[in-house]
């Protein structure tokens, strides 16, 4: 459709009223100059369909003019009526310009004089328009009226059909409604009237248009000019790349058919699937679904998203750890962009099914598609297809990927098109090192490898020895002017090697960014109450960094943004920062082929090297790869090989995800026999790659051993064929609890129920604590004897019910052999239990870390994992009735966990991407409450809160901005709920 539309707005009109008096004229009604009249209401008219404002029209809710008998404010007006007679005389006796776009006698009134026209008569103005028409016709049409074919402009893609409509019957009415014809009224008057008539017409008929249900609102991919200009202000992108342009086009996607589109890391995928939300959003008044790997992306998406949604009238909602609500709030008016993990996503889809709203979720973006082939967390993620595609007809996928061997599986799957292409922003160089020489990557050389140089940097003997990889000389070559990662297979070897670099910087690394670096480390020591990791200590001050999950997510937060910002120019890390937050870096160092103990696969090398080049910063990227020579065939075959293919794990870990795809089924009533089970199953990539991972069993005995092993464990029955869930069956897809875990939960739960301590938080926090991290953690016994001597007595017979005696502990920490038998998953687990519930006496996750002599970040990853499995376990007990108590004692100790903080910083913490010392810093300069930063000037804040950079701030308030409009809607929504009439509500 056409760029150019009718922008409709609603003007509200002051109801203060002028005298009567002064509106009489030669124009007023005989009958109405003297003694009292009725008022008659009337439409606003004086809008020109060529003005390039934006029209603007009275609520049709209000009576505009109430009590005025004239639309004339004085009798000034005379005197331009008769200028316009004398200018329209002399009009008609010179040719008109060959550019003009008009010859109206409105032009020569201008905007004030439209509003000051008399009220528009029905008999005069039938009689006027007709006549004006036919003077049109004589004198070739040369009125300012547009064409009634016009389309409609970008701006009126708000609001419904339904409200354009009534604004017209409304100015029909008032028409009708008006007094009879004037006696005598002027030419100019007339053909004012007629005109003016006309143009209301013509707005009438545009409405109608806009109001029409279309897909397409304007000429940015289907969207208006402004979502342009809002990916310039927002993003800074000025124009998509060609192969986003193909993409956008594909015929797939303008039939809104199932698409997977897959590029390098870098090639700009997630723009691509942002436009198509927006377009899903804005045209088709559907919700969306885009489902992300990891916390730190669902929130750094929410911040980023937030501002559109302001903008354009939107909601975005977070669905990670523990936040999220099941069922979302149904929404009348506003359409919701759900922004979720893997498990949030399958969560959200299982509520929406059973709520029966699934087809309000118009399309489905899953970012990392090949996850699909990745363990439990590729099943949830086929889980949650399987059921949209079954479920919804109408419900679109999209999946972005990294290449795979296997794509037509997935697209067989997905019953999806592809879209392939290599492009790259910047151009990616590889290479790789082996002893002191360099070799550029090249397939089309017979052993992979063309000796491209010899590296350049003097060793002494004694630097040899510290360093014999050469990775100072490797990363000196673009620091500190350019930005470096060094990929490393342990966390401890990223602190050994940041430090081992920085033992051979020259000082003036010191004075590279001087005070950013010391403003850095003050935040480093605020966000450890006062603590700063020694290693982060010796090497910030060079302008180095390491990054693991070892950090706390605070500290991850600010070692991101200080890179991101030039203040750091290297971080080593772990190859997880490669699928996580973009960071990306001129060069790229591969310390080893391997991740731990394993050689890297093919999807991980590229997703590390993918990292290489800044687009808009560098021309180039590059990447190396140290090897040691007894690697290098197998490093010729990764450089070459083509990409792993992507299997279904549904029957992965003894079939456990495939058992809570039947469940769910069953439970959300989707399939109610194992005929329906089979039909369902063959959607799956498990079905479509069964020749390959189950050739020896048939899907319908698959079907029938799966269900055996649901109705051992009490979870399904069947009455003749149908199959129906138990009650424990239904806590546990409801709660999405690991069916490993079901059974155990609900015993420990009912033996709680027993003799639940409520002394203090340590017998609940043990009961969320979840199973999952048991077999990571090895106690200390010393630690544990000693914290446990610091319990109250009521505290330590907790211990005792649940079945651990202090006895037990004391030999342990003694070194002695104990005889009697104890379950040493629940020792380990009451262990854990303990580490949180000095957490939440004492929020110092530092202290706490070393209190047990655990690594923080092990500390932060339990924290986050135990508030999310209380939210899970809160909605277990929710359908079973006799574990009634733990519903209103589980909700507090959700928000505890969840962000294990002051109580008065909570609200702030609720802020996507908002952490501790960052609320903390926020609340002291005054900002207390959502509302204070929802309203805050970004520059302002940025200047407030030391380290705060102003783009950071402007999407802090935005998500802020977003919190408070969710929370402001779900309010709204819940009272007109209340105040409905019950559509049920008996009649007499």
């Amino acid at each position: 459709m056409s760029s150019g539309r009718l922008e409709v707005k609603i003007k509200r009109v002051c109801s203060r009223k002028r005298s009567r008096d002064n509106l009489r004229t030669h124009l007023t009604p005989v009958r109405k100059r003297g003694g009292r009249t009725v008022p008659s209401p009337t439409c606003p008219v004086g809008f020109s369909m060529n003005d390039g404002r934006a029209a603007e029209f009275c609520s049709d809710s209000e009576d505009l003019f109430g009590d005025y008998d004239s639309l004339l404010g004085d009798s000034s007006v005379l005197a331009k009526l008769d200028d316009v007679e004398q200018n329209e005389r002399r009009r008609a006796h010179r040719p008109p310009p060959e550019d003009a776009l008009t010859d109206s006698i409105m032009d020569d009134l201008g905007d004030d004089a439209f509003r000051d026209l008399p009220s528009s008569q029905l008999q005069f103005q039938e009689e006027i328009q007709d006549q004006a028409k036919r003077s049109r016709v004589q004198d070739g049409d040369k009125t300012s009226t547009p064409s009634r074919n016009r389309p409609p402009q970008d701006g009126d893609a708000r609001g419904g059909g339904r409200a354009r409509r009534s604004v017209a019957d409304q100015l029909k009415r008032t028409m009708l409604g008006n007094a009879a014809t004037p006696t005598a009224v002027s030419r100019s008057a007339a053909l004012k009237e007629a005109v003016v008539s006309e143009e209301i017409s013509v707005a009438m008929i545009a409405m109608e248009t806009v109001s029409a249900e279309t897909t397409d609102l304007g000429p940015f991919y289907g969207l208006p000019s402004r979502v342009k200009d809002l990916v310039f202000r927002l993003r800074g992108i000025q124009s998509l790349y060609e192969w986003q342009q193909t993409c956008l086009n594909l015929d797939c996607v303008q039939k809104r058919r199932n698409l997977i589109y897959s590029l390098p890391t870098s090639g700009g995928k997630t723009l691509v699937a942002e436009i198509l939300i927006l377009r899903e959003l804005l045209c088709r008044k559907k919700d969306c679904l885009f489902i992300l790997p990891y916390v730190s992306l669902v929130q750094e998406k929410v911040r980023g998203l937030s501002g559109f949604g302001l903008e354009l009238d939107f909601l975005v909602e977070e669905y990670a750890g523990s936040k999220g609500r099941f069922p979302p709030v149904k929404r009348r008016t506003k359409r919701c962009l759900y922004i979720a993990t893997i498990e949030k996503a399958h969560s959200l889809v299982n509520a929406l099914i059973e709520a029966g709203r699934l087809d309000s979720l118009g399309l489905v973006v899953v970012d990392e598609l090949h996850m699909l082939g990745d363990g439990s967390r590729g099943a949830v993620i086929e889980m949650t297809l399987v059921k949209v595609q079954y479920v919804s007809k109408t419900t679109q996928i999209i999946g972005m990927s990294a290449t795979l061997g296997n794509i037509k599986d997935l697209q067989t799957f997905l019953n999806a098109e592809n879209y392939t292409n290599d492009f790259r922003p910047v151009e990616l160089k590889e290479f790789v090192k082996l002893n002191d020489s360099i070799y550029e990557v090249d397939p089309k050389e017979e052993n992979c490898f063309r000796f491209s140089r010899v590296l350049n940097f003097k060793y002494s003997s004694t630097m040899l020895r510290t360093d014999p990889d050469h990775i100072v000389a490797l990363v000196t070559e673009v620091i500190p002017s350019h930005s470096c990662l060094v990929f490393c297979p342990t966390k401890k070897n990223c602190e050994n090697v940041a430090v081992m670099i920085c033992s051979f910087l020259k000082e003036e690394f010191l004075r590279h960014h001087e005070a950013e670096k010391r403003l850095l480390l003050k935040e480093l020591k605020e966000a450890g109450n006062g603590s700063v990791c020694p290693v982060l200590r010796r090497t910030v001050p060079l302008g180095l960094a390491y990054h693991h999950s070892g950090l706390t997510s605070e500290e991850r937060r600010l070692v991101e943004e200080a890179y991101s910002s030039g203040v750091l120019c290297l971080l080593t890390c772990t190859s997880t920062l490669a699928a996580g937050i973009n960071l990306p870096a001129r060069r790229v160092i591969l310390r080893s082929p391997y991740v731990a103990s394993d050689f890297l696969k093919r999807t991980q090398y590229k997703q590390m090297i993918g990292r290489a080049g800044r687009a808009g910063i560098d021309s180039v990227g590059e990447s190396f790869l140290i090897l040691q020579e007894k690697d290098r065939s197998k490093v010729q075959a990764l450089v070459s090989a083509p990409m792993e293919k992507c299997y279904s794990n549904l029957l992965s870990n003894d079939g456990k995800s495939f058992l809570s795809l039947l469940l769910s089924l069953i439970g959300l009533q989707t399939a109610s026999s194992p005929e329906q089970l089979q039909d369902v199953l063959q959607g799956t990539l498990l079905y479509v790659q069964r020749q390959h991972l189950f050739p020896e069993t048939s899907l319908t005995e698959l079907v029938e051993q799966s269900l055996e092993q649901l109705k051992d464990k009490d979870l399904v029955t069947a009455t003749g064929p149908t199959l129906q869930v138990t009650r424990l069956g239904r806590a546990t897809f409801k709660g999405s609890v690991d069916l490993a875990h079901s059974g155990l939960l609900y015993q420990d739960l009912s033996k709680g129920l027993e003799a639940l301590m409520l002394n203090s938080y340590l017998h609940l926090v043990y009961l969320v604590t979840p199973y999952d991290l048991v077999p990571q953690c090895k106690p200390n016994w010393m630690v544990y004897l000693t914290q446990f001597s610091l319990l109250s007595p009521p505290e330590q017979k907790m211990f005792a019910a649940v079945g651990v005696s202090e006895s037990f502990i004391a030999r342990k920490a003694a070194g002695q052999t104990v005889k009697k038998s104890v379950d040493l998953a629940v020792v380990t687990r009451l262990y854990l239990a303990l580490v949180l519930f000095f957490l939440l006496k004492e929020p110092d996750l530092w202290n706490v870390a070393q209190r047990f002599q655990l690594n923080r970040g092990f500390v932060q990853t339990l924290l986050s994992s135990a508030s999310a499995f209380c939210s899970c376990v809160l909605h277990f007990t929710e359908e079973l009735e006799e574990l009634w108590p733990f519903r209103s004692l589980l909700v507090e100790l959700v928000q505890r966990l969840s962000y294990c903080v002051k109580a008065e910083i909570v609200p702030l913490m609720e802020v996507a991407g908002v952490m501790e010392s960052r609320a903390k810093q926020l609340y002291e300069a005054g900002y207390r409450t959502l509302t204070h930063l929802a309203s805050a000037d970004p520059d302002l804040l940025s200047r407030t809160i030391s380290n705060l950079y102003r783009k950071q701030a402007v999407l802090m308030v935005a998500s802020a901005k977003m919190l408070l409009k969710e929370k402001a809607a779900a309010l709204q929504e819940e009272v007109e709920e209340l105040l409905a009439t019950p559509s049920d509500l008996p009649h007499s």
